[in-house]
């Protein structure tokens, strides 16, 4: 939403609670400019009985005192025709002194609402889809901004950790932790000590934190860990293992970029692999490879299952010279 000009209509659209809120809030602060905004705002919900004639009616009304007017349609996910099509036939003539915010959690591109809008200008349509799990902490690092706090990608790693990828809790804790700590950052450890875990602990975590031979984090997400989930996280820390073993030999042919496309998946979901393969030598991934044999025997035929996974974690993510000195 350019500062310079806007549009007669924009479809805030997307499952994303917070970047929805911050992009209702930017275009409320600026009718507040005015002085006039109590004067020249409407803001309905549309999952009740939507009064569509009055809705119209309030569209077309000329602001007092200031720009425009700003007209808040919230919840029109699933309109019915006799409200969703009145709204088709305003935006092909819309007032040009009324600002519409359509705002949905979803609304699917082939509908005519969709379609009227994006017929206006394609800049109407702004984009609140939830960030990919792997890009919350980097979005965390801005929204702490938000607050007047720094925060390193860590940092920001460990509250998604614990409160989960839900954008409106990260700033719900963002907002408490700003307040509570009188610094400018918000630390790894103030995460750890500050904020309870909500969130249901994944194994890619885990899996992780392995990859990157942190044995201290390694143990506490596996402690985490659901009740008899061994087998399963057995399963993927052999696949996992597999991967950095053919992470290391292409790195050692020069030939790293060719990883996603020789295990067959996106690039994205193997960007740290290099990195963590250089952690380690050829001959400790094949060790621990080699190992998940007696593991997996273990795995199905003792009662002492989470002691053994534990035992070759703990085997992982020890150097081989510390093994042999224990």
């Amino acid at each position: 939403m350019p500062e310079a000009s806007l549009l007669p209509v924009y479809l805030i659209v997307g499952a994303d609670e917070y970047k929805r809120s911050h992009a209702v809030e930017r275009m409320k602060a600026r009718l507040e400019k005015s002085g006039m905004a109590e004067f020249n705002l409407d803001e309905r919900d549309m999952t009740r009985d939507p009064a569509i004639d009055d809705i119209v009616a309030s569209l077309n009304t000329f602001p007092m005192g200031a720009d425009f007017r700003l007209v808040i349609l919230d919840g029109c996910d699933r309109l019915p025709k006799t409200v969703s099509e009145p709204l088709v036939e305003y935006l092909a003539n819309p007032s040009p002194t009324t600002v519409c915010l359509i705002v949905a959690n979803t609304l699917a591109k082939n509908t005519r609402l969709y379609k009227a809008v994006a017929k206006i200008d394609k800049k109407a349509i702004v984009d609140c889809t939830p960030k990919k799990a792997w890009e919350m902490p980097k979005q965390v690092v801005s929204m702490a901004r938000a607050h007047g706090k720094v925060m390193s990608l860590a940092a920001a790693e460990a509250l998604v950790s614990r409160a989960g990828e839900a954008s409106r809790m990260l700033d719900n804790e963002l907002k408490r932790l700003s307040q509570m700590i009188e610094g400018p950052e918000i630390t790894v450890d103030d995460v750890e000590r500050l904020v309870m875990r909500t969130a249901e602990v994944k194994p890619w975590d885990f899996l992780n934190a392995v990859s990157a031979r942190d044995l201290p984090r390694a143990l506490e997400l596996l402690a985490l860990q659901p009740d008899r989930s061994e087998v399963r996280l057995f399963s993927l820390l052999v696949t996992r293992l597999r991967e950095l073993i053919v992470a290391k030999a292409l790195d050692a042919r020069g030939a790293g970029r060719e990883l996603a496309a020789t295990l067959g998946v996106q690039s994205w979901q193997v960007k740290n692999h290099l990195t963590w393969a250089r952690r380690y030598k050829m001959a400790e991934l094949v060790d621990a490879l080699s190992a998940a044999v007696d593991v997996e025997a273990a795995l199905k035929g003792s009662r002492d299952s989470a002691l053994a996974l534990r035992m070759w974690v703990i085997q992982i993510c020890s150097p081989r010279n510390e093994r042999s000195a224990g």
